[in-house]
């Protein structure tokens, strides 16, 4: 039996006219390319949005094509998705978390000017990164983010770039105020990490994209922390200079727009983005500029399918567009 927001997402969808018979090979295609399988309900309702979102992928990419956006989007293995669904699976940032754990006070060194910084920052490049990984429907963002930035450190640290466990974060961080699949905050994932004295290897603590009893084992750690550090609320300077001197940095966005959802490549930028109201964690790993336009450089956790090979362009110095400056902390080790 259908959800009960699928069956209501039926019938409000049925009015919007039949379906085009010209798509069906496409259709297709996109159930095969992302292993897709519904019942016949379902299937149809799921057509719809996809067809619904291919118009809008199509008429976005139009105007961009004639410089009206800065970005194009793409038809990814989320484009049978409503934004509303999404943001429900996807987007696991939580601001209102039942316990926020305070990292200390990053300050900015006094000895580095904003002018002194280098115009363009990739840690990739310098070995700092992971490749990138996928969260499935799991709202796990928080955890994603988590090791992203601790395996940044662990490197800048050991010279090692290990791959850190989600999955021992997901099942064993509730004490922390995280709760699993349904959401959580960095912040508390560092505080784990802390007061358990380390977090297990991916290799050791696989990622099963569920809630799963916790299975920490102490001679699997990967990692040790310290203690952690928060970057002044709203400051992009201070992100800056954090992302150029320290390195990879978690942060949480407002990821809840159909833009965000369907992003293919160019500069992201989205004039309904809240810096208040975040809702996905994510990671810089780096930042820079086209000539036009500065941008973050941004890994996300859906999959290579997604976006610039796992990654988007975030413009910079517009506003904290999304709040990538709101929320923004890192590791210390």
């Amino acid at each position: 039996m259908l959800p009960v927001f699928l069956l209501a997402g039926l019938v409000a969808l049925s009015v919007a006219g039949p379906i085009n018979l010209e798509l069906s090979s496409e259709w297709e295609l996109f159930k095969s390319t992302y292993v897709k399988n519904y019942a016949q309900e379902e299937d149809l309702l799921r057509r719809v949005i996809w067809e619904r979102n291919l118009k809008h992928v199509q008429q976005h990419n139009i105007e961009a094509d004639r410089g009206v956006h800065t970005f194009w989007l793409g038809m990814n293995e989320y484009a049978d998705m409503t934004p509303e669904e999404f943001v429900s699976a996807m987007n696991g940032y939580r601001m209102n978390a039942t316990k926020t754990f305070q990292c200390g006070k990053f300050m900015t060194p006094s000895h580095v000017k904003l002018s002194d910084l280098p115009t363009t920052v990739d840690w990739r490049t310098e070995g700092y990164v992971t490749g990138v990984k996928n969260q499935g429907q799991c709202g796990s963002c928080w955890a994603f983010s988590t090791t992203g930035s601790l395996e940044g450190q662990h490197f800048k640290k050991t010279g090692k770039l290990v791959s850190l466990s989600e999955q021992n974060l997901v099942d064993c961080s509730q004490e922390e105020g995280n709760d699993g699949c349904q959401g959580g905050l960095m912040d508390q994932a560092f505080d784990y990490v802390i007061e358990n004295k380390g977090i297990d290897t991916e290799e050791s603590y696989p990622y099963t994209a569920k809630d799963g009893v916790c299975k920490f084992k102490k001679a699997n750690i990967g990692a040790t922390e310290v203690s952690c550090m928060d970057i002044e609320h709203g400051s992009e300077s201070d992100l800056q200079m954090a992302v150029a001197t320290v390195g990879p940095i978690s942060v949480g966005i407002d990821a809840s727009h159909l833009s965000f959802q369907l992003y293919k490549s160019g500069i992201y930028v989205e004039s309904a983005c809240s810096s208040v109201n975040l809702d996905h964690g994510v990671l810089v790993v780096g930042y820079g500029d086209n000539g036009c336009d500065g941008y973050w450089l941004v890994k996300n956790s859906w999959g290579t399918s997604w976006g610039m090979q796992g990654y988007i362009m975030m413009i910079r110095n517009n506003d904290n567009m999304c709040g990538i400056a709101t929320q923004a902390s890192f590791p210390t080790v």
